[in-house]
């Protein structure tokens, strides 16, 4: 049952590691103060005081942004709505504390908790167990931080373009692995393979690179289209190690190729961590 707006007012609200007092007017994180601003603080609290709920934008004009008041209202709402986000570490389009519902207003949808400003006794009795974390709603794990999230898939971009950059600056070396094997004609089958495929790849691997380092926020709906590309272009790439052969081995050469096989998908579930696709 929804606790009321008066019960929170003389409540700390936690969510997370966050901690809101609104007689205060201070946002906390892990116990340290975050600083923000009156207005973006309101909204906060309207927000966490109807958790779970929509509140529209007229609603919180009409509580916040008086009749009298002459402001561009949906600038102001939307820097508001910006600096919330900044300071919770949050994102427009993969939330895991304000949702925007387009045209209509935004809904803080993490669970929050609130608790009686107690003396210290008592408010160890009386703390609520700790929320569980936010759901991605696509893929049903605890949402991760989008920085790891997006530095672990510029990884995969770079072991890539270290592959195609090798390939093409060691072509000799490649030839006189796929003759010990296969025929003449095969061999330089392969080695052309080889060489269009790592010239293709560069340019992807770079475009993927620049598209997560300034956090494109369509690469979602991007790497979607170029999937069935990048999937047929790891395949061919997954038997790389196998021309490491002489050095590396038969059993290793299997194991890093199943592991390669698999690469691929890994890069699409960090983008869907990531870059959630609009429903």
């Amino acid at each position: 049952m929804p606790t009321s707006p008066s019960n929170f007012e003389a409540s700390l609200l936690r969510f997370g590691v966050f901690e809101v007092d609104p007689a205060a007017g201070e946002l906390r994180k892990s116990g340290a103060r975050i600083r923000l601003q009156e207005q973006p603080f309101q909204v906060l609290v309207t927000l966490l005081q109807n958790a779970g709920e929509v509140v529209t934008r007229h609603e919180l004009r009409e509580k916040i942004w008086p009749a009298d008041t002459f402001v561009d209202f949906d600038h102001s709402l939307n820097t508001a709505v910006n600096k919330i986000r900044e300071s919770l570490g949050d994102s427009a389009s993969n939330p895991r504390f304000v949702e925007t519902l387009a045209r209509r207003g935004y809904r803080f949808i993490a669970p929050v908790a609130s608790t009686g400003k107690l003396n210290s006794d008592s408010a160890a009795q009386a703390l609520p167990p700790s929320p569980q974390p936010a759901l991605h709603p696509q893929l049903h794990v605890p949402v991760p931080r989008r920085e790891l999230v997006r530095a672990l898939f510029a990884s995969i971009q770079v072991m890539y373009l270290s592959f195609y950059v090798s390939a093409l600056a060691h072509p000799h070396g490649i030839d006189r692995v796929a003759s010990n094997f296969v025929p003449g004609w095969k061999a330089l089958f392969i080695l052309g393979a080889v060489l269009v495929t790592g010239a293709v790849g560069i340019p992807l691997r770079f475009y993927l690179l620049s598209a997560v380092a300034f956090d494109f926020r369509k690469l979602g709906e991007t790497f979607t289209r170029l999937f069935p590309f990048v999937l047929a272009l790891d395949q061919l790439w997954a038997v790389a190690p196998f021309l490491l052969l002489p050095q590396i081995g038969v059993g290793l050469a299997f194991a890093a190729t199943a592991a390669l096989l698999y690469v691929p998908f890994s890069e699409r579930t960090l983008v869907r961590m990531a870059y959630q696709l609009e429903s």
